[in-house]
């Protein structure tokens, strides 16, 4: 079920999941994960080592919100406790070409129990539903078999390994690429 959150913004719902804006009052629960080198050691950021860095990150995402920037950037809080787990966005979006990309961080106390598959999978129809997209890609290092995982289980299909494809954290990293287009989702474009 999607619903309208304030102004534009869609906030989505998934039956164990709510996907919203993030605010500073979610500073605590996404410190908590993004000091994890557990939880940072696949991404392209680096592991927030204070508070501030985590307020610094949450400042920009709040100043894309306020001037409109799509595509939007959703908090993953549990239904249950109200707790941010994670976040999952549009890391791209191209309109012209009909293609976007999602990329997605969680909590390490949450793998493995099927909440970035449910997010994602809401992330994808929202993308190919509103967005109007026939095709979403995600990337993640060779070494996340993980976030591998969370591809496969929401339909994408392996589509090879981009070699050294990303610099980040002092070395080139090689990507596996996936993707899933609006038919094989179900989604039917005319």
């Amino acid at each position: 079920m999607e619903e309208k959150g304030d102004g534009k913004f869609p906030v989505l719902e998934t039956e164990r999941l709510i996907l919203r804006k993030i605010s500073m009052d979610d500073l605590e629960d996404m410190y908590e994960y993004g000091s994890s080198d557990e939880v940072s050691a696949y991404v392209s950021w680096p592991t927030h080592q204070s508070m501030e860095d985590t307020k610094r990150f949450v400042e920009t995402v709040l100043e894309e919100y306020s001037r409109g920037v799509l595509p939007v950037f959703w908090g993953i809080v549990l239904k249950t406790s109200q707790k941010l787990i994670g976040t999952i966005n549009y890391v791209s979006w191209k309109p012209k070409h009909q293609t976007g990309e999602i990329g997605y961080v969680l909590s390490r106390h949450y793998w493995g129990q099927g909440f970035m598959p449910e997010a994602a999978e809401k992330v994808l129809e929202y993308g190919f539903c509103q967005l109007g997209l026939i095709r979403v890609q995600a990337r993640c290092f060779v070494e996340n078999t993980g976030s591998e995982k969370v591809m496969q289980k929401v339909g994408m299909t392996h589509e090879g390994t981009m070699r050294k494809a990303m610099f980040a954290k002092g070395r080139h990293w090689d990507l596996r690429m996936y993707s899933v287009l609006a038919d094989e989702f179900g989604v039917n474009k005319k």
